[in-house]
């Protein structure tokens, strides 16, 4: 199950990339959106719909031909391409066009579609000649209805060369959605919620997004607003996102949650990325690459104030870490390491998104929880983060959250405090020196802050505290010889038994004032 909805979001951002041929010598007219009748419609009415549909039990969304969408794998979904001169909005009112993907072997169920304007809906009905459907590809066969939509995208802005460039904003596949970042890439991917991730031993539930309203934004600077229907045989929810688009991408989201069932581990605001290695622990010897990842770490400002900084781990099993926490001021995955240098790739991971979560209102008690699963390649999304509430979600209950989250290329309210810039693992001991057996060193660079303006003599102390082994006498820290003001570095070993992971935490002080942000880490002894 992880490893199909991971295949679906990699068929999701390769599509998103452009990396999709289209048919050779295929050209046709455009065919105009046709539409069903017009209904009233408004958040209420949505919330309502779900409320109705909650007490009702879960019913799937349709499904065209299992048989034949089985045929459309990552090869023939990336034929299908949707016409731009067809886009809704493409032409009259409306900044930004959408466009609409097509069901396949990864995404198989229907999605409904409709166009909203002055608080009236349309259905935007299905038609296979807005597709390139060659008459050898399997989609041929499909029959008209059910409607083969499966997601949507939203372009660049009508005043550019929108047909041409790259989507800002897509929903594709369950309830998965992306957008760009401060340097036009796509990365890590939101999802509407989640259930239980990692949690097992059954399989994980995937509700889906069912339906979708657009309405369109009257200006390049006004927002796109959508609303969604989520469906799962847990839950149904009522979605609505207002969309910017800015140097990077913000959503302002309001989710109406109604609960058929107990749900004890709902995460809330999920955010899902990949993460093979980095400059922690290196696998040259498994490619060639420094580091590959579309994010390097978790970031927290808790409801406290401190802001935390845990490194992502590749686990050789899958754990689950809660960072407990009342009324978290932010979350986010953030890609941190931004040298090309680091990552020798023509795909750009240096130029990932960051995604982070804004609470708005009281969320009350509840973690912050980071779920990390094993993968051997960079084709698998392994990592979730999200939050999860303290009591369990009751059936016939209702739950509402709004937040905003930021699609930049770092947290939108940094630390003035010193940020751990990177973690680094070697053996433990002194150089030259025999080094002693079980021993592992430690060494973490922090930057900026408080440290760019120390008086001349003045080092930080670290503060380290593990859950078990012992700190060895060979630490300190010291200024990194490159010139960059306020580069310091922390190295310290430790000794530990047994194979159980070890959880970690330093931070730098100067006299009685904190200095940097909160390093945490989970080390894993027997890795």
């Amino acid at each position: 199950m992880i490893d199909t909805l991971n295949r679906r979001n990699l068929l999701s951002l390769a599509a998103a990339a452009g990396m999709a041929p289209v048919l050779a010598g295929h050209a046709k007219a455009a065919t105009p959106l046709r539409f069903g009748p017009a209904k009233a419609f408004g958040y209420n009415d949505l919330k309502a719909m779900a409320r109705e549909r909650a007490a009702k039990p879960y019913q799937s969304p349709p499904r065209p031909n299992p048989q034949i969408v089985g045929r459309i794998d990552y090869d023939n979904h990336g034929k299908l391409r949707f016409d731009k001169d067809s886009a809704l909005f493409g032409s009259g009112p409306g900044a930004y066009p959408v466009t609409f993907q097509h069901v396949g072997q990864y995404f198989p169920k229907t999605v409904t579609m409709h166009a909203l304007a002055n608080g009236q809906a349309r259905e935007v009905l299905y038609d296979p000649k807005l597709f390139t459907i060659g008459p050898e590809h399997p989609a041929s066969s499909l029959p008209p209805s059910p409607s083969a939509f499966a997601g949507l995208w939203l372009q660049e802005a009508k005043t550019g060369p929108w047909k041409t460039q790259e989507p800002w904003a897509t929903w594709l596949g369950a309830s998965y959605f992306r957008a760009v970042g401060e340097f036009g890439q796509v990365g890590l991917s939101a999802r509407g919620i989640a259930l239980a991730p990692g949690q097992g031993p059954g399989p994980e539930e995937f509700p889906d997004f069912v339906a979708f309203w657009i309405e369109a934004a009257e200006t390049p600077a006004d927002p796109v607003t959508l609303y969604a229907l989520l469906d799962g045989p847990s839950l149904t929810g009522a979605y609505r996102f207002q969309c910017r688009r800015g140097t990077g991408v913000i959503m302002d989201i309001e989710a109406s949650l109604n609960f058929r069932s107990r749900v004890t581990h709902l995460g809330v605001a999920p955010l899902t990325s990949m993460y093979w290695y980095s400059e922690t622990i290196s696998s040259r010897t498994i490619d060639w690459r420094p580091e590959v990842h579309d994010s390097d770490g978790l970031a927290i400002w808790t409801g406290a104030g401190e802001h935390i900084w845990r490194p992502l781990n590749n686990p050789q099993r899958t754990m689950t870490s809660s960072f407990v926490d009342k009324g978290p001021r932010g979350f986010g995955l953030l890609q941190r390491d931004r040298e090309f240098l680091h990552y020798l790739d023509g795909v750009k991971y240096e130029k990932r998104p960051s995604a982070w979560v804004e609470p708005q209102g009281d969320w009350g008690d509840g973690a912050v929880q980071l779920v990390e699963l094993n993968t051997d390649d960079e084709i698998h999304d392994n990592i979730v983060a999200m939050w999860v509430p303290r009591e369990p979600a009751e059936p016939g209950s209702s739950r509402e959250f709004r937040y905003r989250l930021h699609w930049l290329a770092d947290e939108p309210y940094p630390t003035s405090l010193a940020r751990v810039v990177a973690t680094r693992l070697g053996r433990g001991g002194q150089p030259g020196q025999p080094r002693p057996p079980g021993v592992r060193k430690f060494l973490i660079e922090f930057r900026g802050g408080p440290l760019a303006d120390l008086p001349k003599g003045t080092i930080p102390e670290p503060v380290i505290s593990v859950s078990r082994g012992a700190i060895g006498d060979y630490k300190y820290t010291e200024a990194v010889p490159n010139d960059v003001p306020g580069h310091w570095r922390t190295q310290f070993d430790l000794k530990v038994e047994g194979n159980e992971p070890v959880e970690m935490r330093c931070y730098l002080k100067v006299g009685d004032q904190v200095a940097s942000e909160t390093w945490l880490y989970q080390y894993h002894p027997g890795a």
